[in-house]
């Protein structure tokens, strides 16, 4: 399965964020990730999503998105964190090297295919897109929402982030989110792939386990009960 871009009936990133308590992450600046898992002898508090493993922060929520037509495959990763969202997920690329800037291209492409505008913007991640996407407002008008599209070759992967809510575009309220997407530990595996096929998500810390009546389930880890880090499922 290939994903890229946004087309028709690929789940697409959401900003319905409730307000959460903040995170214990320092302000020390972004670590040096994403990582390759040979990169990290110690995933430490990450969990475990199989071709992502996520680290863990106070007041953080994790879904799980599925594919929208079979309604049975988890395609993304949606961390959700002060207000802000990320949606993540990770891809096999060729040996040869990066796929970023090709597909920079076709995001921009397909986003104004759609309606919306792009433009390129250098952030801490390296060039990324700064989108506005069409949009309709709670009282039925038209309008956009913004999005940061952010691209991370590794080794023999590539990853994908989308930002959405406060820290799409006040950087002083980016960091937060940032340091998850950079703390990211990616499992690519040793399975021959083709470049751009969706690297296997499963249920947190449950290889194999197919998603539970999808058509009206999201898995959820929530980080900020008091009991600590949950998995539930929303309806």
């Amino acid at each position: 399965m290939r994903l890229f871009g946004r087309r028709k009936g690929e789940s697409e990133p959401t900003d319905d964020v409730e307000p959460v308590e903040p995170t214990d992450a320092d302000d020390g600046g972004l670590p040096g990730g994403p990582w390759d898992l040979e990169d990290v002898p110690d995933l430490g508090d990450r969990v475990d999503l199989g071709a992502l493993r996520v680290p863990m922060r106070r007041g953080m929520k994790i879904r799980m998105e599925v594919d929208p037509p079979t309604r049975r495959r988890l395609i993304a990763v949606k961390v959700e964190l002060d207000a802000s969202s990320l949606q993540a997920q990770a891809f096999a690329a060729p040996r040869s090297g990066g796929i970023w800037e090709e597909l920079r291209e076709e995001i921009s492409a397909s986003i104004g295919e759609n309606g919306g505008t792009v433009e390129e913007q250098e952030g801490p991640f390296g060039t990324e897109l700064l989108a506005r996407l069409p949009a309709r407002t709670a009282d039925g008008r038209t309008g956009t929402r913004p999005a940061r599209f952010i691209g991370i070759d590794g080794p023999r992967w590539f990853l994908r982030g989308v930002i959405t809510g406060e820290a799409a575009l006040q950087p002083d309220r980016a960091g937060a989110i940032e340091e998850v997407l950079a703390d990211i530990v990616v499992v690519r595996g040793h399975d021959p792939r083709a470049p751009r096929d969706l690297l296997t998500l499963h249920m947190p810390g449950k290889p194999g386990q197919e998603v539970p009546q999808a058509a009206a389930a999201r898995p959820t880890i929530d980080l900020g009960s008091p009991r600590g880090p949950e998995i539930t499922e929303i309806r």
